[in-house]
């Protein structure tokens, strides 16, 4: 199976910044005729989805912004770009995931409580079946960028609209069971599995963003791409001490690499270069520092990060 070509980072912020506006769109098109139908119908479930687009639209906003900060060039202040914003706003959003389920939990056990009858059972259901499907479209537009980019900002964007969409489809559930079987609480029951789910959702998009913030290193398929890169050419041998991070759309990647003492320091500086290029081919928005040892002579790193000699990639 043919690898994806890799995308350089223009087309990477092109694809992120055209699915966040499809993503605030939705948003605010979902709150507005959920609140509508909601202040029409009461449904304490129909109440919980709006809510969770609510949050919605504020988190989609907030990654609206966040894309577009993180592909701005270095600068004085931040020589590595800017590009973990994109994990702040994913911490932003599991916060309010978190907020709305809270919130959601409270309203529908108060509903248990003292279940109180809905009204325009037939618009109810109308605006959960078009949330459905306007929810399920920005979805499968979020999965295609997924596939071409690994922006963080946009996977935790997409784990709320699954919450959303699974939240969706147990509203109308809830709400269509209640007119069918004509118990009111299982309009609240629906809304408190609703709450859950947003609350599993909340863990999973915080676990993504923790990991870039504290510079969790690349999967190790990855890290082996680019040994393997590193040294198609026969002169450059054994790279050690390989540390990767990931920055939002971009990947810092620094290393040892061991050549051939006998090597002119141009014919180094060659060898180098073009292994850094084959990297930059399949990793178009790494930032690649690469230090070269003379082979069999490698000195340890010293420094907070001191390492043995020759550890392994």
């Amino acid at each position: 199976m043919e690898t994806p070509r890799a995308l350089a980072p223009a087309e990477t912020a092109a694809l992120t910044r055209r699915v966040t506006i499809y993503s605030v769109a939705t948003a605010a098109v979902l709150v507005a005729v959920k609140f509508a139908v909601w202040l029409i119908s009461g449904s304490v479930a129909l109440l919980a989805s709006m809510a969770d687009s609510g949050l919605d639209l504020v988190a989609s906003l907030g990654t609206f912004i966040a894309v577009r900060y993180a592909v701005a060039p270095p600068d004085q202040e931040h020589r590595f770009g800017h590009g973990k914003a994109e994990a702040f706003a994913s911490l932003v959003q599991a916060g309010l995931v978190f907020a709305s389920a809270a919130l959601i939990g409270r309203e529908a056990i108060g509903d248990l409580v003292e279940p109180h009858p809905l009204q325009a059972h037939g618009l109810a259901i109308g605006v959960m079946v078009v949330s459905v499907v306007l929810t399920t479209l920005l979805i499968a537009a979020q999965n295609r960028v997924l596939r071409q980019t690994s922006s963080v900002a946009v996977s935790g964007d997409r784990a709320h609209y699954a919450a959303d969409l699974a939240s969706n489809i147990i509203a109308l559930a809830g709400i269509g069971a209640t007119v069918w079987l004509g118990r009111n609480s299982l309009d609240a029951a629906a809304a408190l599995i609703i709450a859950a789910i947003l609350l599993w959702g909340a863990v999973n998009v915080f676990r993504e963003a923790s990991a870039q913030l504290m510079d969790r290193e690349l999967p190790d398929e990855e890290r082996a791409r680019i040994v393997k890169l590193m040294t198609q050419d026969a002169r450059l041998t054994h790279v050690h001490q390989l540390r990767t991070r990931a920055s939002g759309p971009f990947v810092h990647m620094q290393m040892h690499v061991d050549l051939d003492p006998e090597l002119t320091l141009e014919t180094a500086h060659e060898v180098i270069v073009a292994a850094e290029k084959r990297v930059l081919e399949v990793f178009p928005s790494a930032d690649i520092i690469i230090h070269a040892d003379p082979r069999g002579r490698a000195e340890p790193h010293g420094g907070a990060f001191a390492e043995a000699p020759h550890a392994e990639a």
